[in-house]
């Protein structure tokens, strides 16, 4: 079968010389052609992502035509504005692909609005609820190496779709013709019928007035004095970022000058994801060489933010997701107290897999700690469901600890144009006061204890990845661990089980062992990955790691 549809694309006269060549390139490479046509890409509620080039198991204009006439669909059977959303980041051909986007959409008759340049994920998120578009496509692959790219559906809430939508969806593509069942028209007639519009200033600039009104303490940043380095790691990040930075005083910038650009080689980082060292070692260089008092780095589509933290002796340390966001729940809960603008019954929001020093610190300010699934999407759904009770004011916070943050109700995705703004202020505030980041987040531990979370992935490439992964997580299951590293489970709870945990299913196993210590096992929803998330609690830092160290060992058998 496989082989028959490589022939079949051989022989097309493909739009994308490109794509032939590529074609012509493997002809009698039988594992290769099985590699890029023995399956397509699945269409889930994160859309679409894979490695770019010729095939149905890859990235190009034939698989997002595909992808797109299955919205337009499904869009279709909505009512509505009969609108769609579209942006896109820095990465190889995502402006291309969002144009084909904007191209079948418009020739289904539905409505685009489309940013005139490289925007974020929250921009998307916004514009999607800013004109109350049934769906929007966000063109990216996130984090992921530069040979990636993806397609990212949002629904009419500005949220990543839902399980049932992407059901549909995935049904109307599987429908359709990958090379000829897409409608399309020219990007000239879609712009001269009125039906493919550039997203207007009205809603550029009503996202950062939401941003902006995320603020703590207000004008405090025009006379900190805070000096600071960001990488855009060649994204998306550096227009609205800078532009939110300056608005609230922040002007002593320097941005790394081999990452400012947009650039989807990522030729300095190949793997442009801020939760790695690799990744911020340009920058770290720059702030020691300036004597910056943070740096801060965002990805390609600039809904994650990572950072380091300049420490007393003039070093710089990198904080983890988990740590930003204890940090920042804590510098909002105690600002917004000060300030008298906490709401009543206030509600912080964070997923299951994120460290429960939160839950302490949220518990030590009066804040309900909501835990829901992975994916910032639940978090999203909390928000509505503040929303449809009227009483969204009493959310300040969600997070996760894969360096996604969001503090106001103005979109449904995880922000690191918002996120980057409060880290600084929060930076800034320190360092007015004569302290740090750094001998705050001592302060914590030293109040609730010493948590260490660390996460293991272990990778399942190939066709057969999705096969292993499978099965090792049916054999934690038929098998289940009474102890990890002589620590005794006391408790396992089994996310599939939904009558036991009262949340969707979802293929999460957790372990709570003798002692506190927690252990997480999950497949990954974007990657060929399993995740492993320990949270051990010691009295130092050499205490839990030690004890993090012990539970790795006993798993990788298993895992690897």
């Amino acid at each position: 079968m496989y082989m028959d549809d490589y022939k079949r694309w051989l022989a097309a006269e493909l739009e994308d010389e490109a794509l032939s060549a590529e074609l012509r390139k493997i002809e009698g490479n039988e594992d290769e052609i099985k590699d890029r046509f023995a399956v397509a890409l699945k269409f889930g509620t994160a859309g679409l992502r894979g490695v770019l080039g010729a095939g149905s198991n890859r990235m190009n204009i034939y698989v997002v035509r595909q992808a797109t006439q299955g919205l337009a669909n499904w869009v279709k059977t909505q009512g509505g504005n009969q609108l769609v959303a579209v942006s896109y980041d820095s990465r190889i051909n995502s402006d291309v692909f969002a144009k084909e986007t904007a191209r079948v959409l418009a020739a289904n008759g539905i409505k685009v609005r489309i940013y005139d340049a490289l925007m974020p994920v929250p921009a998307l998120s916004f514009a999607t609820r800013y004109y109350n578009a049934n769906a929007g496509v966000m063109i990216t692959a996130s984090h992921n190496p530069a040979k990636y790219n993806g397609y990212k559906a949002y629904g009419p809430d500005g949220c990543q779709m839902t399980d049932d939508a992407a059901a549909v969806v995935y049904a109307e593509i599987q429908n359709t013709d990958i090379l000829t069942g897409a409608k399309l028209i020219s990007w000239e007639e879609g712009i001269e019928k009125g039906l493919i519009e550039y997203v207007g200033d009205d809603c550029k600039e009503g996202l950062y007035d939401a941003i902006k009104a995320c603020q703590v303490r207000p004008g405090l940043c025009k006379t900190a004095g805070l000096k600071l380095v960001y990488s855009p790691l060649n994204g998306s990040g550096l227009a609205p970022v800078t532009r939110i930075l300056n608005d609230i005083g922040i002007d002593d910038i320097t941005i790394v000058p081999e990452q400012k650009y947009p650039d989807g080689n990522f030729p300095t980082c190949p793997y442009p994801n801020p939760e790695i060292f690799e990744a911020l070692e340009l920058g770290l260089k720059l702030a020691t060489e300036t004597g910056a008092d943070l740096m801060l780095a965002t990805d390609p589509d600039a809904d994650r933010v990572g950072i380091a933290m300049k420490c007393p002796d003039g070093s710089y340390e990198l904080v983890s997701g988990n740590e930003v966001g204890v940090l920042l729940l804590d510098y909002i809960a105690q600002g917004r107290i000060e300030k008298g603008t906490m709401p009543k019954n206030a509600v912080a929001v964070k997923s299951l897999v994120s460290t429960p020093l939160a839950d302490a610190v949220a518990a030590n300010y009066g804040v309900e700690m909501r835990n829901v699934l992975t994916g910032f999407k639940w978090i999203g759904d909390q928000i509505a469901r503040l929303e449809a009770d009227n009483e969204v004011e009493r959310f300040i916070l969600g997070f996760e600890e894969s360096y996604g943050y969001l503090a106001g109700p103005y979109v449904r995705d995880k922000d690191a144009v918002v996120g980057s703004m409060l880290i600084c202020e929060m930076a800034a505030y320190y360092r007015s006061i004569g302290s740090s980041i750094k001998e705050r987040l001592e302060a914590i531990y030293a109040k609730y204890g010493r948590y260490l979370n660390k996460v293991d992935s272990f990778e399942f490439p190939g066709l057969s990845g999705m096969d292993k992964m499978a099965g090792i997580m049916a054999s934690l299951r038929e098998n289940a661990p009474a102890e990890i590293g002589g620590y005794k489970v006391v408790k396992a709870v089994d996310y599939k089980d939904t009558a036991a945990t009262g949340l969707p299913a979802a293929n999460v196993l957790v372990y709570t062992l003798e002692g506190g210590a927690t252990v997480i096992v999950r497949p990954s929803g974007t990657e060929p990955k399993i995740k492993t998330y320990f949270t051990t609690l010691g009295k130092d830092l050499a205490e839990a790691e030690a004890q993090k160290n012990v539970l790795a060992a006993a798993l990788k058998p298993i895992l690897a």
